[in-house]
C-alpha cells in the first residue's frame, strides 16, 4: 500500500488527508489499528484536532512475534488471535460509522517470512490494508507521538516493542537521527547463554546504539507497554499517589532502585496489585534489563513516560505546521469548554478579568491559569455536593497533553477551589503533598479568583468591573463600572472577601470615580 489519494499525494496509512482545514479545532473521528509484535490495538481518536482524545481504545496481547527469532514465522496462535482481533475491530468500526480503518504493522510483520501472506489474509477477510513500516519509520512515528503531547520535548525517544527497540533524537519540534535494534523482549527471550548471555547481548547492542546516537541526552522519553509496566511498578514501590502514567517522571537513581526491586519482589503479587496483565508482566524482567543498560550507557538526568507513540505520531505526521504550533493543553480545554460549558466563550473573558492578579506570573503559569479559566465550568452537570471532586478528578486524570504531574495537580486544585473554599479533609490530600506549600497557595488563589469572577456576572466581567492587585501594599481593588453596583450582592461580596483572604490582602471596592472603600 502506498497511501496515495486521488491527487497522488502520499497520505501514509490513512490514504486521505485528516487535517484539510488547518484552522479547524475539531478532529473528524478516525480509527487506527496498530499491529505490533506483542499487541494488536484499535484506537479511535476524536476531540480537539491538536490534542485528540480516545473515543475507543482496545488492546489484545497476541504475541505475533513470539518465537520469530527461531522460526522466522509469525507465531501461529498469535496470528489467529491477531486476525480475530482485526475482524472484531472492523465490525466495531462499522458500528461507529467510521471511515475505513487505517492499519499499521511493525517489526514482527515486516521481518517474518510469512508477513506478506498475513497482510494478504487480513485484506481478504476484512478489507483492511496493513501499512508495513520499517524500523526508522517506526522510530519517526513514535517520536512524533511524543511531540504531539510535548511540543517542546528535547531528548532521546526510546520505543520498546515486542521484537524491536527504536531510538530517535527529538529537539525543537523536529525528529532527528533515528535507529532500530532487535532489543524487543520477545526476541531477547531466545538469546542463548542464560542470564549471562542475555546481559552480554543487551550490552553489545546498547553500546552500538550509543555509538550511533551519542550519549548527550538530558532526558529519555520512554514509549511502549513494557516501559509503562515498569513505571507502574516504580509507582507501586514508591507509594506514588497519582496513577497516571503519561508524563510520569523518574530519576536514574529512583529507577535503579526499582529495577533492583523488580529482581527481588514477587512479581505475581505485584501484578495483581497493579492490575498488570500476566502476558505483559512476563516481559518485564527482560525489559528491565534493557532499561538498566540504556540508563547506564546514556546517562540521562531524567526519564519520562509517554503514553503517546506510534498511533499519535501517525496523526502528527499529517498535521500542518500551523496546527502543530498550537498548545495541546489549551486546544483540549477550548474543545472541552465549547462542548460542555454552560456559557462557551466565558473562559476567555474570565481569564482577561483575572489577569491583573497574575501580572508577574511566568508564561508556563499563565497557560495553566488560562486552562483553568477555560475548564472552570465544564463539570457543572455534576451534583453540587461533589462538583469540586469531579473537577479535581477530571483535571488530574483527563487525557490532557502538555502537562506534568505537578501541573495536573495544580490545575485540579484550582478547579476544586473554584467550587469549594476549603480543602481540609479532602480524600485527595495525598496528591496535594506532591506540591510545595507555595504552589498550593497559588492554586487556592486562582480557584477563589475564578469562584468570584464566575458568579459576579453571567456575561463578560471585563465590561462591568476591573480588578487591581497591589502586592506591595497587599491590597486588592474591585472597580465597579456604572450599572454594575447591584451585581455586587452578598454572595459576590463574600467570595471577593475569600479571594482577599487567600491573597492575605485588604479588599476594597470602588464605585465610579470614588476612592476605593475598604470592606
Amino acid at each position: 500500500m502506498d497511501g496515495r489519494g486521488e491527487t497522488g499525494d502520499d497520505w501514509g496509512p490513512f490514504g486521505r488527508p485528516l487535517f484539510e482545514d488547518p484552522s479547524a479545532r475539531a478532529l473528524s473521528r478516525v480509527g487506527v489499528v496498530d499491529v505490533g509484535s506483542n499487541s494488536v490495538r484499535l484506537v479511535v481518536f476524536d476531540g480537539a484536532a491538536r490534542s485528540p482524545a480516545y473515543f475507543f481504545n482496545e488492546k489484545i496481547l497476541c504475541g505475533l512475534g513470539t518465537g520469530l527469532s527461531d522460526t522466522g514465522h509469525l507465531h501461529p496462535e498469535g496470528r489467529k488471535r491477531a486476525l480475530a482481533a482485526i475482524k472484531r475491530f472492523q465490525l466495531l468500526a462499522e458500528g461507529m460509522n467510521l471511515p475505513q480503518l487505517s492499519a499499521v504493522a511493525t517489526a514482527a510483520v515486516r521481518e517474518a517470512s510469512d508477513g506478506a501472506e498475513f497482510c494478504s489474509e487480513v485484506l481478504q477477510q476484512t478489507g483492511i490494508e496493513l501499512y508495513v513500516i520499517d524500523g526508522e519509520e517506526e522510530a519517526r512515528f513514535s517520536a512524533q507521538g511524543v511531540l504531539l503531547g510535548w511540543p517542546e520535548a528535547n531528548g532521546l525517544m526510546c520505543d520498546i516493542g515486542g521484537s524491536s527497540l527504536e531510538l530517535a533524537h527529538i529537539s525543537k519540534g523536529q525528529v532527528g537521527k533515528r535507529v532500530t535494534s532487535p532489543l524487543g523482549p520477545l526476541k531477547l527471550v531466545d538469546v542463548p547463554g542464560g542470564k549471562k548471555g542475555l546481559r552480554a547481548e543487551i550490552a553489545r547492542v546498547v553500546d552500538d546504539l550509543a555509538e550511533q546516537m551519542g550519549t548527550d541526552h538530558k532526558r529519555l522519553f520512554l514509549v511502549g507497554g513494557s516501559w509503562r509496566a515498569i513505571a507502574r511498578l516504580d509507582m507501586e514501590r514508591r507509594g506514588y499517589p497519582l496513577s497516571v502514567l503519561h508524563e510520569y517522571r523518574m530519576t536514574p537513581k529512583s529507577l535503579a532502585t526499582t529495577l533492583k526491586w523488580i529482581e527481588e519482589v514477587d512479581l505475581e503479587a505485584v501484578r495483581q496489585r497493579t492490575g498488570t496483565s500476566a502476558a505483559r508482566m512476563a516481559l518485564v524482567p527482560i525489559a528491565a534489563q534493557v532499561l538498566k543498560r540504556l540508563v547506564r550507557k546514556f546517562r540521562p538526568k531524567e526519564i519520562a513516560i509517554s503514553s503517546y507513540g506510534i498511533r499519535e505520531g501517525l496523526l502528527y505526521e499529517q498535521m500542518p505546521q500551523r496546527l502543530r504550533k498550537r498548545d495541546p493543553l489549551i486546544e483540549a480545554c477550548l474543545f472541552a469548554e465549547k462542548k460542555d460549558a454552560r456559557n462557551p466563550g466565558f473562559g476567555k473573558a474570565l481569564f482577561a478579568f483575572l489577569s491583573p492578579l497574575f501580572k508577574s506570573a511566568r508564561s508556563a503559569d499563565l497557560r495553566l491559569i488560562k486552562a483553568a479559566c477555560l475548564l472552570h465550568d465544564v463539570s457543572w452537570r455534576a451534583h453540587p455536593d461533589y462538583r469540586h471532586e469531579v473537577c479535581f478528578d477530571n483535571a488530574t486524570r483527563a487525557n490532557l497533553g502538555g502537562l506534568t504531574h505537578e501541573e495536573r495537580i495544580f490545575l485540579g486544585l484550582a478547579l476544586l477551589h473554584r467550587y469549594k473554599n476549603n480543602r481540609d479533609g479532602s480524600r485527595f490530600e495525598p496528591l496535594f503533598d506532591i506540591l510545595p506549600e507555595q504552589t498550593l497557595a497559588k492554586a487556592e488563589v486562582l480557584g477563589k479568583a475564578m469562584r468570584f469572577g464566575a458568579m459576579f456576572t453571567v456575561s463578560d466581567p471585563t465590561k462591568l468591573a476591573t480588578l487591581k492587585w497591589y502586592p506591595k501594599k497587599r491590597e486588592i481593588v474591585l472597580s465597579l463600572k456604572p450599572g454594575a453596583n447591584d451585581l455586587f450582592g452578598e454572595v459576590a461580596e463574600a467570595r471577593f472577601l475569600a479571594l482577599a483572604q487567600a491573597l492575605d490582602a485588604v479588599p476594597a471596592v470602588k464605585n465610579g470615580r470614588q476612592t476605593p472603600k475598604a470592606l
